[in-house]
């Protein structure tokens, strides 16, 4: 963790409980752990239940967190099916109420209500344990509606009670809680997700200017949209990085041969943390097409790097982007992205100050803060 973090001296021992964590799934994992890191780092104890693949060992240290990988018969880091969502619940069950049993932690953290805060759920009724649930976008109805709508249908009155019996729930953006009470009637506390800022970068538009799509190429991002608005504008200089592997690659890689645009467009797979941060250092703006969001970690980390921010209108970005200030909201047509693009392209002045004002909207996501924040849910959780 950079800087020097404020040392407890009656530290907690927390029991996380995540169905994916690093390397394993997208940025809910990376959330977790940056907060579990930034914990142990102040003194608190921290153990992580999560799913294991065969390639991963069942035990590890990473900063500071101990983390425990049930078998989970997983096949792929980057999706995670039902079945393996519930294989998940079964097989950590019972190491969830040997940590509860031998360990005695303080209190537990389940990221996700679906489906891990079924999990913290049950083992609170089986030992008493109190726990904080944190919210993230496809735990609620409407989330990614594309996604789970039929899902909850069947499920939602299952996990009311999983809601009801946390000791404090939070959630990830504004978007999420909004959702959250229309579904449950409770209010979550809004903790942003943060980062370790960094020093204020240097803002300069480079030639040709550079954009970069960062994340699962999945239905949810919607990635062949940018594809088809970049296509739009080949009278106009640009280059288009994708950070990220998935399902709609394929896909991708065909609309740009098919568009004339694949000598502009870089497939570059998936990136450790190092190089995502190098390939953001080295952008302009950030292009996010997606159908829902509930906090997206690439937007926010494109703020720390100072890039404007060219995103569907959706409700998850409203904590990240404001309209015209620091980027572009866009309906979900390629007409819509390609005009919103052309008026940054074509405008370095603006452009210029778009990337200013991220740079100094980053402020409202310091990791402290966030940390801060969590600590003192957990710890009046804890009772």
């Amino acid at each position: 963790m950079e800087g020097a973090a404020p040392v407890v001296s009656d530290p907690l021992r927390i029991l996380c409980l995540n169905y994916e964590y690093p390397p394993v799934g997208g940025g809910g994992g990376r959330i977790a752990h940056r907060i579990n890191a930034a914990l142990a780092a102040r003194g608190h104890s921290v153990r992580v239940q999560t799913a294991g693949m065969r390639h991963l060992p069942a035990r590890a240290v990473v900063d500071g967190v101990e983390i425990y990988r049930a078998p989970s018969f997983r096949n792929r880091e980057d999706t995670c099916t039902v079945p393996e969502m519930a294989l998940y619940l079964l097989t950590s069950f019972l190491p969830t109420l040997r940590h509860i049993r031998r360990w005695k932690p303080h209190v537990v953290h389940a990221h996700f209500a679906v489906p891990t805060g079924a999990l913290a759920h049950a083992v609170s009724l089986v030992t008493g344990a109190p726990y904080v649930l944190t919210a993230h976008l496809g735990d609620v109805p409407g989330g990614v509606p594309e996604q789970t709508a039929s899902l909850f249908r069947l499920v939602q009155p299952l996990t009311r009670p999983i809601w009801k019996r946390a000791a404090a729930v939070t959630a990830v953006s504004t978007f999420v809680a909004d959702l959250a009470e229309r579904a449950y009637r409770l209010r979550p506390r809004v903790i942003l997700n943060g980062i370790s800022l960094g020093p204020r970068p240097a803002i300069a538009v480079h030639s040709p200017p550079r954009l970069l799509m960062v994340g699962r190429l999945s239905v949810q991002k919607n990635p062949l949209l940018a594809i088809r608005a970049l296509a739009l504008l080949r009278d106009l200089p640009w280059e288009f990085h994708v950070a990220g592997d998935g399902p709609l690659r394929a896909g991708m890689e065909q609309e740009a041969q098919s568009s004339g645009c694949a000598d502009r467009i870089r497939f570059l797979g998936w990136l450790d943390s190092a190089s995502v941060a190098a390939e953001m250092s080295a952008a302009d703006a950030l292009l996010l097409t997606s159908l829902s969001e509930g906090l997206p970690m690439a937007a926010i980390e494109a703020l720390d790097r100072g890039l404007a921010i060219i995103s569907s209108r959706i409700g998850g970005v409203a904590d990240v982007v404001e309209e015209g200030a620091n980027g572009a909201l866009c309906e979900l047509t390629a007409e819509s992205f390609a005009a919103a693009l052309r008026n940054i392209l074509s405008d370095p002045v603006r452009f210029h100050r778009l990337r200013t004002h991220s740079a100094q909207r980053a402020g409202a996501f310091d990791l402290d803060a966030s940390v801060s924040a969590y600590e003192a849910v957990l710890r009046a959780a804890s009772g």
